[in-house]
């Protein structure tokens, strides 16, 4: 009987490692996924300030066409709205680039307790490893085998 306990014991110690690692592969992929999207949501804001300079600059040709079309210099009021645009452009692209900061920030957060969650189902499996191999040892000891 003895036996039979402790060839269960150590199959189970056995399983338990295999779900340990298990588990922290699973981890380590949500962490590199994570990454992964920090990366991409620099990549996006490279795009997307591109993309807003050319709207920019096709919405400031378009106003000093009109000032200019209006009969108006490119001076006083119109310089003012021009240099208006310009500051609010600039307000605009430091706001993308903050909340994309702060994405990124989430994002390796993420990353970085997914991790730490690996390494602990890692710890559990191993103490709970140790805790069959510790009955494996008690079973043959109460059999008198040791």
């Amino acid at each position: 009987m003895g036996w039979v306990t402790a060839v269960a014991s150590i199959a189970a110690a056995q399983q338990a490692s295999a779900v340990g690692k298990y588990n922290q592969a699973i981890q380590e992929r949500n962490a590199v996924v994570a990454e992964q999207e920090s990366e991409r949501l620099e990549q996006q804001l490279e795009f997307d300030l591109a993309r807003f300079d050319d709207q920019f600059r096709r919405l400031q040709g378009e106003t000093k066409t009109r000032i200019v079309k209006s009969g108006a210099e490119l001076s006083g009021s119109g310089l003012r709205i021009l240099r208006s645009n310009a500051e609010q452009a600039e307000i605009d692209k430091s706001v993308m680039e903050y909340n994309t900061k702060v994405a990124q920030s989430k994002a390796m957060e993420r990353a970085n307790f997914a991790r730490v969650q690996g390494r602990l189902a890692r710890m559990e499996a191993r103490q709970a490893q140790i805790g069959y191999v510790a009955g494996a040892g008690t079973s043959l000891l109460s059999a008198g085998v040791l």
